[in-house]
Parts: structure tokens; C-alpha cells; sequence
């Protein structure tokens, strides 16, 4: 893994892309993780984002972003 992903911004005009983010309301649970799916891009060369979110004290897949441009924020710690 890259590092640890703080936020994803997908489309190709960041001003009018969709946003996610770590700690973001999502329905009735909040987005807990984003991650690139190392499997996919080792096994097809495709990159792959997977927004995780957390309810009800379990986790699970919400949303895939899968060969689109993306930006991606990275959490740093200093």
C-alpha cells in the first residue's frame, strides 16, 4: 500500500468531481477507510479504490472506483 489514504477526489475536473473522505457521513455510517486494491493492480495493471464504511459497529465495502482518473490525498503525519 501506498500509504494511508485521507481522501479520493474522482472525474477529471477536480472542481466537479465527487469527493470522499475519512470521517465523511455516508447514509447512516461514516467512510472508515479508502484503499487501492494492490490485488487488482498487481494481477491486471488497473487501478482500483475501495471506500470502505463503517455501521453499527461492522465495516464494509461501499463504493469501488475502478480506472478513473482520481486525485488522492494521503494522510501525513509530521
Amino acid at each position: 500500500m501506498e500509504g494511508l489514504i485521507r481522501k479520493i477526489v474522482i472525474g477529471p475536473n477536480p472542481k466537479e468531481g465527487m469527493a470522499y473522505y475519512v470521517g465523511m457521513r455516508a447514509g447512516n455510517g461514516l467512510v472508515s477507510a479508502i484503499v487501492l486494491d494492490d490485488e487488482l493492480l498487481f494481477k491486471k495493471s488497473i487501478k482500483r479504490y475501495l471506500v470502505y464504511i463503517e455501521r453499527d459497529g461492522s465495516t464494509m465495502l461501499w463504493k469501488s472506483v475502478e480506472d478513473m482518473p482520481c486525485i488522492i490525498e494521503f494522510d501525513l503525519n509530521f
